[in-house]
């Protein structure tokens, strides 16, 4: 019965901690986004998503078909 005690002064202290510590701060100034932000938000994360799609199409094109192609131009592979 004593552990039990025990054990629940400590998950209350800790509750108690929250807010508090390193992280309270932070915690205090969240709020959920507006839907203004949230828009803008997935649309840059979008258009990141497709800038860096697009970059390694290229990057895969290059080493696919242009490599090879100089290469034979060249005459370095027949």
């Amino acid at each position: 019965m004593d552990r039990a005690v025990e054990l629940q002064n400590k998950l209350e202290a800790k509750q108690k901690g929250i807010g508090k510590g390193k992280y309270g701060r932070v915690l205090k100034m969240a709020r959920k986004p507006t839907n203004e932000e949230y828009k803008k938000t997935s649309m840059i994360t979008g258009i990141g998503i497709l800038l860096i799609g697009g970059l390694g199409f290229l990057i895969y094109f290059l080493v696919t078909e242009i490599t090879p192609w100089i290469a034979r131009t060249l005459g370095l592979v027949k």
